[in-house]
């Protein structure tokens, strides 16, 4: 499946805006995604396995509420990051 990387998370990926991975759930896909790209799991999802406050990922266009989203091989994954500041 695809993933589409946000581009303040590029600089895990060699700047690549997209990625292809495989996985039955979001858990997986992210973990393979950080065995290749060590350290992007990390910005996405906090220490208690949540995604994190500020990022959104969304699956076929439905924002995913946890990591145990199935998923499909012909899936597309969108993960999106938050501006904030003031």
């Amino acid at each position: 499946m695809t993933v589409h990387i946000p581009s303040p998370l590029r600089s895990y990926t060699g700047q690549q805006a997209e990625v292809n991975v495989n996985g039955s759930t979001l858990e997986e896909v992210l973990a393979t995604l950080d065995q290749r790209y060590p350290g992007l799991r990390f910005r996405i999802i906090t220490e208690q396995n949540t995604i994190r406050e500020h990022i959104r990922i969304f699956v076929n266009e439905q924002q995913a509420q946890d990591l145990m989203t199935a998923l499909r091989p012909d899936d597309q994954i969108h993960i999106l990051c938050a501006l904030s500041g003031g």
